[in-house]
């Protein structure tokens, strides 16, 4: 018999983690200037790849990170690092800049699908970290295929939400976009040292706060 309870717990964690609504406006912003075949290869590329890191890691859990050496301290400050990087993209032009210079010509250096969209924002420590504390709640082979079919269904959630982002551009106009995105380069900027402070704190180098 199916555990409803930890059914229901298992997709509001992830739901909350992942947090398909919030990351829409980001992938606007992180594929404003692509046209509507770009960005749907994207939100397929981001989530097919985000769904194979976080099956790897529900499969192998702690292992795979322990295997090469990581920890997850270290896995959150790298990612943290990361994604710094693309906040200040964000807040200073830098990604539109690129585009402007192509012309019209598309670089297939500059697709987000990969890193940041798929790696840290949608299969990040925190995602990864749910993963594998829901599978160690609920061992077994039903376990697994619960937690496996709830980040199913959040991915394709995410990805529902990344195919009508153009809506969402329309509506918000060229002004609203460059507005959204300082104002998610200033969140991810946050995120990011957030991240990098969580993954200090588990190291012993930052006090913990209540």
């Amino acid at each position: 018999m199916i555990d409803t309870t930890f059914l229901i717990t298992a997709f509001v964690t992830m739901f909350v983690v992942i947090d398909p609504i919030g990351m829409t406006p980001l992938f606007v912003a992180l594929t404003q200037g692509h046209n509507a075949a770009s960005r749907r290869r994207i939100a397929f590329r981001s989530c097919g790849i985000a769904m194979l890191l976080l099956l790897l890691f529900t499969l192998m859990g702690e292992a795979v990170l322990g295997f090469i050496g990581i920890s997850m301290p270290a896995f959150r400050v790298a990612g943290g690092i990361l994604l710094f990087i693309t906040a200040l993209d964000m807040l200073f032009e830098r990604r539109t800049k690129r585009r402007e210079d192509q012309a019209e010509e598309e670089d297939p250096n500059d697709d987000p699908s990969v890193f940041p969209l798929a790696i840290p924002l949608i299969a990040g420590p925190g995602s990864i970290a749910s993963v594998i504390l829901l599978t160690g709640q609920r061992p077994g082979l039903e376990g697994l295929a619960m937690v496996l079919g709830v980040t199913a269904a959040v991915l394709l959630l995410v990805m529902l939400f990344f195919l009508a982002s153009g809506l969402l551009e329309r509506a918000m106009g060229k002004t609203g976009i460059t507005v959204i995105t300082r104002l998610l380069g200033m969140l991810l900027a946050a995120l990011a040292v957030q991240f990098v402070l969580d993954g200090l704190r588990d190291f012993g180098f930052v006090a913990s706060t209540v």
